[in-house]
């Protein structure tokens, strides 16, 4: 590579040739007249380490040269030999960079093909990576696929000016900060500031020299850069506690895995209820931020960071296993035996550890959480308040894995429906889905079977993921026969928390061209328990597309309460217990849900109803749905008449 001194000298020959190149047009009569801005082929080459020769310059050119400069020749001039003509195949790209820093990128707009290919050039000639895009419905569809550092536009372009697609660039969150740069030969001022005014950072007057045009690129995106590595900085760590934001220490585990040491550790606060309810919602917010505070303070170098309430999450990389259990004793005592002032009170924390080692073969941050976050829950009851998550033995479930593979491939799983009526009537038609499968001697397993052996053998994802294509695929035919129906399909949260499924499910939905609602997440209370923060992010990625979620077989307890405000549910499906509620303590927890849950503008639904007595507890609770064999049997068809149901 040139150093310095030969490159900026190569920059002002080019620039002398360039800017004579219209005098010379005019001299030729019988040549057509060439564009001043116009690179000679292969010229964003000419300082790549592997860019050929120069060509040897026209006596003209070499009197022209400043005096001492030595006259490049080239390779094919001294051969006899014509250059080969630069094509997409034969022309490397450009330079990649080097170490951590990427190369400088940088999307031109610009409809003038010629303008383009000089910018072009003069940017891959410095190392810069351009990209151009002629048209101006093209920009954002390019730059969602480029992502520039600087965006160098054109004030006039055909089909939209210069001001709106400033505003189109400036509307999309993700290019909020991206510079926009104007390289023109427009002199009204008023054009300038009206681009100005909307976004834009910048004008570059035309004609320009390369070397300022280079200059001016690589200072704004340097600026960008800095601003954007300090934004990133700031929105990773919480001003208050500095630990990890959750998906910066998410996405760190993810990138690690799978691993052979190290571990996550999953905290939870104990008698957070309580707390809220004596102190009060404000004061205990100040507490947890203290307590993420200290939190922080122990980790020290180990990420870190809140996920909910009243639970934290420290991932410790290359931690050995030997000192794993030790490290857990040290996060419970730092938090526990030093007290914490509230509103003039000492309170002490009780906190319980659950942690997983991360040799057992996690392929994702979210199935590590999953482990830690269902060994917290063991540790829940454990004296020393810590437990360490232990993986099923695969030995004893590979032939039932087998089995149900079979079942899979010998497509040997049905769906069935069972109606969910609305109280107040109506004829929109809704159902929840159930699983059955068939065994090879004729019986028929329900979910109630097949779920628990499924999660023990480690098929639960494949049939989740089954039956909600089954699901989806009905969705799509009823729409296609204008007969839209909602349903109602029951997933694992082991399933839920995978990395790829949300986004998975999105784009399922997008395909067939559904609507959103008219798919209901069902999710046991049992499992979002134990998997509420992954459970969260799941649920947070598929609300913009219009899923909605069910809580299932839920009973009162304040655990289960917390997660009517913890996950963005629209319905809740009260357990069977409910529906034979005669009286006393039980009716009442059953009004406590059900007005609970109204005031979070959640409907609820009565299930396992079986006889009109049953029917007319719930409905005097105030329910809106029932479901049950009282209203009609799980049936493997659609055929429910919602229109003239009569409860």
């Amino acid at each position: 590579m040139p150093d310095a001194a030969s490159t900026a000298q190569l920059i002002s020959v080019a620039e002398n040739l360039l800017l004579q190149l219209p005098t010379a047009a005019k001299a030729a009569d019988d040549e057509p007249a060439a564009r001043a801005e116009t690179p000679p082929q292969g010229y964003w080459r000419r300082w790549s380490e592997d860019a050929p020769a120069v060509d040897a310059a026209p006596d003209a050119t070499a009197q022209d040269a400043t005096p001492g400069e030595p006259v490049p020749t080239s390779a094919s001039a001294s051969t006899g030999s014509s250059p080969t003509p630069a094509t997409a195949d034969n022309v490397p790209l450009p330079p990649l960079g080097t170490g951590e820093e990427p190369p400088y990128r940088v999307l031109i707009v610009e409809d003038d093909r010629a303008q383009a290919m000089f910018a072009e050039g003069v940017l891959n000639g410095a190392g810069i990576e351009a990209v151009v895009a002629a048209e101006s419905r093209d920009v954002l569809d390019m730059m969602e696929r480029v992502k520039p550092d600087l965006v160098l536009m054109d004030l006039h372009m055909p089909g939209m000016s210069g001001t709106e697609l400033t505003t189109m660039i400036r509307a999309h969150e993700s290019f909020l900060h991206t510079p926009i740069v104007f390289l023109t030969g427009d002199p009204d001022p008023e054009k300038q500031y009206e681009v100005l005014e909307v976004g834009a950072d910048d004008f570059l007057q035309k004609p320009i020299r390369p070397r300022h045009l280079i200059a001016a690129i690589e200072s704004r995106v340097k600026r960008a850069r800095a601003l954007g590595k300090q934004r990133m900085t700031e929105a990773s760590r919480h001003p208050a506690t500095g630990l990890m934001a959750r998906p910066v220490l998410l996405q760190q585990l993810s990138t690690a895995l799978p691993v052979n040491a190290g571990g996550v550790y999953f905290l939870e606060i104990e008698g957070t209820s309580t707390l809220r309810e004596r102190f009060g919602y404000a004061a205990l917010e100040r507490l947890m931020t203290e307590a993420g505070r200290r939190l922080g303070a122990l980790a020290g170098a180990h990420p870190a960071t809140r996920l909910n309430d009243h639970s934290f999450l420290i991932y410790t990389p290359n931690l050995e296993d030997l000192a794993l259990d030790r490290q857990a004793r040290v996060w419970r005592d730092g938090l526990s035996q030093k007290p914490f002032d509230v509103d003039g009170h000492s309170i002490k924390l009780r906190v319980t550890v659950g942690y997983t080692a991360l040799r057992h073969g996690f392929t994702d941050a979210g199935s590590a959480l999953e482990a830690a976050e269902q060994a917290s829950r063991h540790a829940r009851s454990q004296a020393l308040g810590i437990f360490a998550y232990e993986p099923p033995n695969h030995g004893q479930t590979s032939d039932l894995s087998d089995y149900l593979r079979d079942a899979l491939a010998d497509d040997r799983f049905e769906l069935i429906y069972q109606p969910i009526v609305a109280v107040a009537g109506g004829d929109e038609a809704q159902y929840q889905t159930l699983l059955r499968m068939q065994a090879a001697d004729g019986t028929l397993h329900n979910a109630a079977e097949i779920v628990p052996a499924a999660e023990q053998a480690g098929m639960i994802h494949d049939i989740d993921r089954w039956v909600l294509e089954r699901a989806l695929d009905v969705l799509q035919q009823r729409r296609a026969q204008s007969r839209p129906v909602r349903l109602f399909v029951p997933q694992s949260s082991r399933t839920l928390a995978r990395d790829a499924y949300a986004e998975w499910l999105a784009s399922a939905i997008a395909v067939r061209g559904l609507e959103g609602p008219s798919l209901v997440i069902d999710i046991r209370l049992a499992d979002a328990l134990i998997h509420a923060v992954t459970l969260k992010s799941f649920c947070d990625q598929l609300v913009p597309v219009g899923v909605q979620f069910c809580l299932s077989q839920y009973e009162h307890s304040p655990d289960a309460d917390s997660l009517l405000t913890q996950l963005p549910l629209g319905y809740i499906r009260l357990s069977a217990r409910y529906a034979h509620a005669d009286g006393g303590a039980l009716r009442d927890a059953m009004r406590t849900s059900i007005d609970r849950a109204h005031r979070q503008g959640l409907q609820v639904i009565g299930h396992s109803v079986e006889d009109p007595q049953a029917a007319a507890t719930l409905w005097m609770s105030g329910i809106d749905f029932i479901q049950g064999n009282l209203v009609q049997q799980a049936a493997s068809e659609l055929d429910f008449d919602f229109k003239n149901a009569v409860l």
